[in-house]
């Protein structure tokens, strides 16, 4: 148990101690209920009650607000109602977050209710706190050695919460909902460019039967052509080339160097001089490719004699990558030169090369890929400001809370 008194970091003019309190002295705890058969209280009619699920949380915020069942009336007596400004916590504590609720609602047996009956506490500080490590480290102690790993209204009960007075309670709640408002807004953004990209990857290819694509470029007018693979990117295998980096082939990531990866797969040195070199931009069939398409070099190094290389001449890497991963290719195009069983799957190499690709001019595949590259650029950015964000959030309810 942590003896602190006052959190490692904390906002400007606020020095008291905090207080230690049994959580069962401070809130109502009760847990929810279930009528039986639940499927007899279903129902679709105007009356009936929300019926809350660990589906109708949300993927980002706090707020419970709607809910994809509701139960008749008839099943109140025999479930937990919940109010707006409730709070409910999973007693799975594989799940250990909490919510509150945003609308009126009963809870089946699979949730607690936290109610904060005597005001002791601010909503968004009381949420954040029962979801803070120091909180879930003390749901485990007290658990251990239960012959069933979950929460219940005692063993809630009885964890022991260090607070501040109401005012320090509010201006940490504010904090935590503005950190959890640019953490939805960006997962947002981040949602909103990958679905312009997949729209954007959907019709920038002609649909079958077509000689144009759906969206396209101003500038440009001609029709599309269908080529064969093996006409418009020829394999090469060169070897003797021990003196370039090994690379290590990430599905979906393209290429890294081997001595950079936190990965430790051993290979055999001595035989580099078998291993083929890939030029950047050039693209490699790898022993996954049955399922997720081919990989493009984003260095230039030397990779398993295992793997076929293939290069194009005056055929942008990014617009061709962006098609050699899509559905169509993998599912339609390419499943019918695979064989094999299982993880024993492998590409017949020659009937890969025989199937049909768009090929328009170089300069409007240089378009498009350039269009690809900014969109993973954004969607880049904004994966990363909300990987930051997140980091943010960890550390202040680590160094918020006591």
């Amino acid at each position: 148990m942590n003896n602190r008194k006052t959190p490692i970091i904390r906002f400007k003019g606020f020095t008291d101690d905090w207080e230690q309190r049994k959580l069962s002295d401070l809130v109502q705890i009760e847990r929810g209920g279930s009528p039986r058969p639940i499927d007899d209280y279903i129902t679709d009619a105007s009356n009936g009650l929300n019926w809350i699920k660990i589906g109708d949380a949300p993927a980002q915020g706090n707020y419970i607000t709607k809910t994809a069942e509701k139960i008749r009336p008839e099943g109140l007596s025999k479930t937990r109602e919940v109010h707006p400004g409730d709070l409910i916590l999973s007693n799975s504590m594989s799940f250990g977050k909490p919510y509150i609720m945003g609308i009126y609602g009963c809870i089946h047996d699979g949730w607690l209710l936290i109610r904060n009956t005597y005001n002791f506490f601010d909503l968004t500080f009381l949420c954040h706190l029962l979801g803070t490590p120091q909180m879930l480290n003390q749901y485990r102690s007290l658990a251990a050695g239960s012959t069933v790993n979950n929460l219940n209204k005692e063993l809630v009960g009885n964890t022991v919460v260090t607070i501040p007075n109401i005012d320090e309670q509010r201006v940490i709640g504010q904090y935590s909902e503005h950190l959890d408002h640019l953490i939805t807004l960006h997962q947002r953004k981040l949602e909103k460019l990958k679905i312009v990209k997949k729209a954007m990857l959907e019709n920038c290819f002609p649909k079958k039967g077509k000689k144009v694509p759906k969206f396209r470029f101003s500038g440009f007018t001609g029709d599309w052509e269908q080529r064969k693979l093996g006409k418009v990117f020829e394999e090469y295998s060169e070897k003797n080339h021990e003196d370039l980096p090994t690379l290590m082939i990430i599905q979906g990531g393209g290429t890294i160097r081997r001595d950079e990866s936190d990965r430790s797969l051993l290979y055999d040195k001595a035989n580099l001089a078998n291993y083929k070199m890939v030029n950047e931009g050039d693209f490699i069939v790898h022993l996954r490719s049955f399922e997720g398409g081919l990989e493009m070099a984003t260095n230039t190094g030397i990779i398993s004699p295992a793997y076929h290389t293939f290069h194009g001449e005056n055929t942008d890497s990014r617009f061709y990558y962006s098609y050699f991963r899509s559905k169509k290719f993998i599912d339609i195009d390419l499943t019918p030169h695979v064989y094999g069983i299982r993880d024993g799957r492998s590409i017949d190499i020659e009937g890969m090369k025989t199937v049909k690709i768009p090929f328009t001019s170089y300069e409007e595949q240089k378009a498009i890929g350039m269009f690809i590259k900014h969109l993973d650029h954004l969607i880049t950015l904004h994966q990363r400001k909300l990987e930051k964000l997140k980091i943010i959030k960890k550390s202040f309810l680590e160094k918020m809370f006591v």
